[in-house]
C-alpha cells in the first residue's frame, strides 16, 4: 500500500515545498494532522518516512525488528560528540562500554548525592533572580538563565566543575552549544548546491566545536591532576571503572565524547522542559496554585520530598507530552519487515522518523490533545493508556540514560522556584518554539515576583 505523501510533489525536487529549515518537526506535526499517522517525503531523491500513530510506533519500538538509526542531523553532531552515547553508531563498541560503566552513576545512591548539588544551584538561581524581582519594568529571559542552571547542574554533579554562571555572567559555553545545535539542525535539510554559500557559518561552527572541546579537555585535565582524590561522580566512573564485560577502561578520547554528550544533552533538554513548564504554569494559574500548595509547607526540599510531589511530577509529564525536549527519534529495520500487518513494507536498512510531537497527540490522548492538562497523568488515566503512547526520552537501550536525573532535576527546580516566586508572562507573549535538534521556548520573557 502506498504511504501518503504531500501534495504538489515536484519533478526531481520532490517535496521541496514542504521544507521548513528553521522549524522542521513543527512543520511535520502540521503535515501529520493532514496526512495521517504515517507519511513520506522525498527531497531530491532522499526519502523520509514520518510515523506518529501510537500503534505504528509500538511496532517501530520493537527491538527485535528495529534499532536506533543515526540520521543526518545526529551524524552532523559527531564532529562534536564522536562515539558518545548519543551519537555513536550501533556497531561502535564504545557506547556499550560507556553505558555499562556509567549506569551506577544514575543509581538511587548517586541521585541522593546529586540532589544536594542541584538544590545549591537552584538556590543560586533564586538569589540571582531576587535581585531583579519585583521590578515592574523588568522582564527576565528565563530560558537563558535556565540553560545556565542545567549546565551548572550537569557540570558540578557529573564532573566536579563549575562555570560560575550566575557570578561571572559568562555564558559563552551555553551560547556555543546553542549555535552548534542550531547549525546541525539548519544544515540537515540543505540542498548540495546551497552548501557553497555557507562558508562563514561552517567556519564559525568549527570554531565553536574547537572551543567546546578545549573546555571539556580542561575539565578532564583538572581531574587528572587531582588523581589522588576520588570523587563520587560520572567522571571518576569513566576514569577509574573498568567495563564489566571487557575489564578495560574507557579511552581518553571516548571520555571526552561522553563528557560532551552529558554537558550538551543534559543542558539543552532539561532547560527546555523547565522553560515550557514555567510558561504553562504562568498561563494556567489554577495549576500553579496546586503546585504551590504541594510545595509550600516544606522549608526545604529533601531527596525524599521530590518523589512525593506527585502533582508537580504530572506537570512535568504533561509538559514533556506537549513539547518533549527531543521532538522525535529514528528507527531502522533490522531485516525485511512491514508495518500495520503488511500494509507498509520496509526493507532491511530502511528507516523511519518517530515524530514524538505527533505521537503525544495521538487519539489515545483524548479529544483535545493540544490542551495542557496535568491530570492526564493521574494514576487511573495513565493506566488506561498504552505505555508506548508516551516516549519523551526515546526508546530501548539507546534511550536517554539520564532520564531519572532529568526528571528529578526538573521537579526539584520547579519546587524551589514556585515556592519562592510568582511568574507572569510579559504582555501579549506568544509561545515561539525554537528548534536546534531540541525544542525550547524562544525569548520567553516573564515578570518574576517574590511571593
Amino acid at each position: 500500500m502506498n504511504i501518503p505523501r504531500p501534495r504538489f510533489r515536484l519533478p526531481l525536487l520532490g517535496d521541496l515545498l514542504s521544507i521548513d529549515a528553521a522549524k522542521p518537526t513543527q512543520r511535520e506535526l502540521r503535515m501529520a494532522a493532514e496526512l495521517g499517522p504515517i507519511f513520506e517525503r522525498k527531497i531530491l531523491g532522499h526519502r523520509l518516512v514520518v510515523v506518529s500513530g501510537a500503534e505504528l510506533v509500538a511496532e517501530l519500538n520493537d527491538e527485535t525488528r528495529f534499532a536506533k538509526f543515526l540520521a543526518l542531523p545526529h551524524r552532523k553532531l559527531r564532529a562534536l560528540g564522536g562515539d558518545g552515547l548519543f551519537t555513536a553508531f550501533n556497531s561502535e563498541p564504545n557506547w556499550g562500554a560507556a553505558h555499562r560503566v556509567l549506569m551506577p552513576g544514575f543509581s538511587q545512591e548517586a541521585m541522593r548525592r546529586y540532589h544536594e548539588v542541584m538544590t545549591e544551584v537552584a538556590v543560586e538561581l533564586v538569589e540571582h533572580w531576587r535581585t531583579r524581582a519585583d521590578r515592574a519594568d523588568l522582564a527576565i529571559d528565563v530560558t537563558s538563565d535556565l540553560n545556565k542552571l542545567t549546565l551548572e547542574n550537569m557540570a558540578r554533579t557529573g564532573f566536579g566543575y563549575s562555570f560560575g554562571p550566575f557570578d561571572t555572567g559568562d555564558d559563552e559555553f551555553v551560547a556555543a552549544i546553542g549555535r552548534i545545535l542550531a547549525y546541525a539542525n539548519r544544515t540537515s535539510n540543505d540542498m548540495p548546491l546551497l552548501r557553497l554559500f555557507g562558508r562563514s557559518a561552517r567556519i564559525r561552527n568549527e570554531r565553536d566545536i574547537a572551543y567546546v572541546h578545549r573546555v571539556v579537555d580542561d575539565v578532564i585535565d583538572r581531574r587528572m591532576r587531582d588523581n589522588e582524590t576520588r570523587h563520587d561522580d560520572l567522571l571518576d566512573l569513566m576514569l577509574h571503572t573498568p567495563d564489566p564485560d571487557t575489564g578495560e577502561l574507557l579511552d581518553a578520547v571516548n571520555i571526552r565524547h561522553q563528557v560532551l554528550t552529558f554537558l550538551v544533552a543534559g543542558n539543552e533538554t532539561t532547560a527546555g522542559t523547565l522553560g515550557f513548564a514555567l510558561y504553562f504554569l504562568a498561563a494556567h494559574p489554577e495549576v500553579a496554585d496546586r503546585v504551590r500548595a504541594e510545595v509550600a509547607h516544606r522549608a526545604s526540599v529533601s531527596y525524599e520530598d521530590v518523589s512525593k510531589m506527585r502533582y508537580t511530577r504530572t506537570v512535568v509529564d504533561e509538559t514533556l507530552r506537549l513539547w518533549p525536549s527531543a521532538p522525535g527519534y529514528f528507527r531502522k529495520a533490522r531485516q525485511d519487515t512491514a508495518l500495520a500487518a503488511g500494509r507498509y513494507p520496509m526493507k532491511s536498512g530502511d528507516w523511519a522518523f518517530v515524530l514524538t510531537l505527533g505521537l503525544h497527540r495521538d487519539p489515545v490522548w483524548g479529544e483535545d490533545p493540544e490542551r495542557f492538562d496535568p491530570d492526564r497523568f493521574s494514576p487511573a488515566r495513565s493506566r488506561s493508556r498504552p505505555a508506548h503512547a508516551y516516549k519523551p526520552f526515546g526508546t530501548g537501550l539507546r534511550g536517554c540514560i539520564g532520564r531519572q536525573f532529568a526528571i528529578h532535576e526538573t521537579v526539584l527546580t520547579l519546587a524551589v522556584l514556585m515556592s519562592t516566586f510568582e511568574f507572569e508572562l510579559d504582555g501579549g507573549h506568544q509561545l515561539d518554539i525554537q528548534e536546534s535538534l531540541t525544542l525550547k521556548p524562544q525569548n520567553l520573557l516573564m515578570k518574576v515576583r517574590r511571593r
